[in-house]
């Protein structure tokens, strides 16, 4: 059985958390841009408020902005992973990095971005198709070993070359 937590709550996660979400941006972008006047802390607080009573009132608008949340966290943490393992790989600094090689790093940054959309394609429960196309088919086994080993090789052909020149 789950624990429900008190975030879980209805009146919590319909009302108070997009609420104060409304809020606090309306009340921020009235503050920065000083639309209602210098000074006018309590009119842009008071208009902040009863705009965020509005928003809650509405269901459609409070589901799109609780969908871009979500989206917006879910690329948060994508891209965090992703310059994470790019700072791995290349030993964070861009300038003084370990792989010098420009072109390496271009692989290396392409390479990168198919493994961060696959683990968000497998993390996200949605891979089955496109997952079971390219690899559980009758074909996908043989198809695959040939594919990297005509990348391994071109890519041996390619260092080769360019250290004859």
């Amino acid at each position: 059985m789950a624990i429900e937590t008190i975030l879980q709550y209805p009146i919590f996660a319909n009302f108070a958390l997009p609420f104060l979400l409304i809020f606090f941006i309306i009340f921020a972008v009235l503050e920065k841009t000083k639309l209602l006047g210098d000074e006018k802390t309590q009119l842009n607080a008071l208009t902040a408020f009863v705009i965020g009573l509005i928003f809650v009132g509405a269901v459609f608008p409070k589901q799109v902005v609780s969908n871009m949340i979500l989206f917006l966290t879910v690329s948060i943490v994508v891209v965090f992973v992703t310059l994470l393992i790019w700072g791995f790989i290349t030993g964070g600094d861009l300038k003084g990095a370990i792989v010098s090689n420009n072109g390496l790093k271009w692989v290396i940054g392409i390479v990168l971005v198919l493994v961060v959309i696959v683990a968000v394609l497998w993390a996200s429960g949605i891979e089955g198709g496109i997952f079971d196309m390219l690899f559980k088919q009758n074909w996908s086994e043989t198809f695959w070993t040939n594919f990297i080993f005509i990348v391994v090789i071109a890519a041996a052909l390619a260092l080769i070359w360019k250290g004859s020149k």
